[in-house]
């Protein structure tokens, strides 16, 4: 070997989003004048810049190089050590390749942001709103979900009561509001509460919501059912009292008469013939379904107009792919802004573009031997204070059953553009792995069955999701 390496430091630590140096120091011990190209390789790699990329050394001289690493802070940059490398290539001899390897140790930071599905429930005996939880830091977050108000009017069945979140992920706590009193007539009642995201050793994350209690019966049915009853009540009164007495004489009188209450009704003359010189008009329902097979007052179409086919959805794709071969499966379709709705694709093929310039703002999916689905779309924030999007408004979408559709997003011309989203499967594993715009394909993920969900994309506000594929493998 004609080359001789040091990393000065070998070992270094760095926090998210700030930066630290490290120095290479080589020496050409060979006995020619060579250059040597430098590149760095191993996970962090995108996070490393190397100045200068190239170096001239003569026969027994030394040069240095400087590594930056600057991790983003964002779920991606793992906390923990990070061994990394250099690949140094002479041009005189590249096949004498040379890689020296070090550490780099990235901080931990905690990140979490919570949202209540809807912030707002309705109901008479009960509410059923969805916490939730983000996991936006480089760690993994255990915490425990619980619920309060003042005056201790409600009553909280939270399920799970503690979630282990990974670094980049989310989990949806499922909360059933009991109210402590019903209210049987009269307007509804705003009851404030709180659900508290608990972890050890922070302070409580809160999130308020309000549960809107109707009454059992509403004021105006209450008042109209009174009046009825005293009405029917009046009348059965008056009924009772001067019920009309009924008599009749027309049997004395036929009789005094002479004639007999059986004699034969006179026969009836029977309704003149159509006249021969007009044509006698049809039955309204003949004229009818004539008018609607002539498609008109002008009479001249022969036959009706062909119905438009449907588009081919994900869940007709499915069961298709079902019939043929039982099992597993998973479709989805993709809608692009401006393009509108593409192909359903299946089990690992992609589905959106391989270019930057289209966005997709919804999604349909559609499963056969999973329990069915569940979704909700992470979608562009244009009043976002943090750089991060928001979950869609309209909450998490579950299609219990196979071979049905799920829609999450929105294909509105002014629609937001999905960054990513959270989806889940009643049994088995899913895996995915997606691509975002300005950003390569990332690494497969999986997750297992409700209630841990994955999250396909990026919660970042700017880049938008390109591309995606899934699969639900059958082990």
């Amino acid at each position: 070997m004609s080359l001789w390496t040091s990393l000065e430091p070998a070992s270094a630590t760095v926090d998210p989003g700030g930066s630290t140096r490290v120095r290479l120091r080589l020496r050409n011990t060979g006995d020619v004048v060579d250059e040597y190209r430098f590149e760095p390789v191993g996970s962090i790699a995108p996070w490393t810049t190397v100045e200068p990329q190239t170096l001239r050394l003569y026969p027994g001289t030394t040069g240095t190089v400087d590594l930056t690493f600057a991790p983003p802070r964002t779920p991606d940059a793992t906390a923990g050590p990070n061994p990394y490398a250099v690949r140094i290539t002479p041009t005189e001899h590249p096949e004498a390749v040379t890689v020296p390897e070090g550490n780099l140790t990235i901080t931990p930071f905690t990140e979490v942001r919570a949202e209540l599905v809807p912030p707002t429930v309705k109901g008479r005996f009960r509410g059923r709103p969805r916490l939730a939880v983000d996991n936006l830091g480089n760690t993994r977050l255990t915490a425990s979900i619980s619920g309060s108000d003042n005056g201790d009017q409600l009553s909280y069945d939270i399920h799970p009561g503690n979630v282990q979140i990974e670094p980049g992920r989310a989990a949806f706590v499922k909360a059933s509001l009991k109210p402590r009193k019903i209210i049987w007539f009269g307007p509804k009642e705003q009851r404030p509460y709180t659900l508290s995201v608990l972890r050890s050793g922070a302070n409580p994350l809160p999130v308020e919501g309000t549960y809107l209690q109707r009454g059992f019966l509403p004021r105006w049915l209450a008042t109209f059912l009174g009046v009825l009853m005293a009405l029917a009540l009046t009348f059965v009164m008056l009924w009772i009292a001067y019920k009309p007495q009924v008599r009749t004489a027309a049997t004395e009188q036929l009789k005094d008469a002479g004639v007999s209450t059986l004699a034969p009704s006179p026969t009836l003359s029977a309704a003149p013939p159509p006249s021969p010189t007009a044509p006698s008009a049809p039955p309204a329902a003949e004229t009818s379904t004539a008018a609607a097979a002539g498609g008109g007052s002008g009479g001249g179409g022969d036959s009706k107009p062909s119905a438009k086919p449907k588009p081919a959805t994900a869940a007709t794709a499915v069961n298709k792919l079902a019939a043929r071969d039982a099992g597993r499966h998973i479709c989805y379709r993709v809608y692009v802004s401006g393009d509108g709705w593409g192909p359903p694709e299946c089990d690992g093929a992609t589905a959106g573009t391989v270019t930057d310039e289209a966005k997709i703002t919804s999604i349909n999916i559609a499963v056969s031997g999973t329990g069915g689905s569940g979704a909700n779309a992470f979608i562009h924030n244009p009043e976002s204070t943090d750089g991060k999007g928001q979950y869609q408004p309209s909450g998490w979408t579950d299609v219990i059953a196979d071979g049905k559709d799920n829609y999450i997003g929105s294909v509105k011309s002014d629609a937001p553009y999905m960054t990513g989203f959270a989806i889940n499967i009643g049994s088995g594993r899913l895996c995915w792995f997606s691509r975002n715009n300005g950003w390569d394909w990332g690494p497969t993920n999986c997750t297992d069955p409700r209630p841990a969900l994955g999250f396909p994309g990026t919660v970042d506000n700017t880049p938008w999701l390109a591309a995606l594929r899934m699969t639900v493998p059958a082990s």
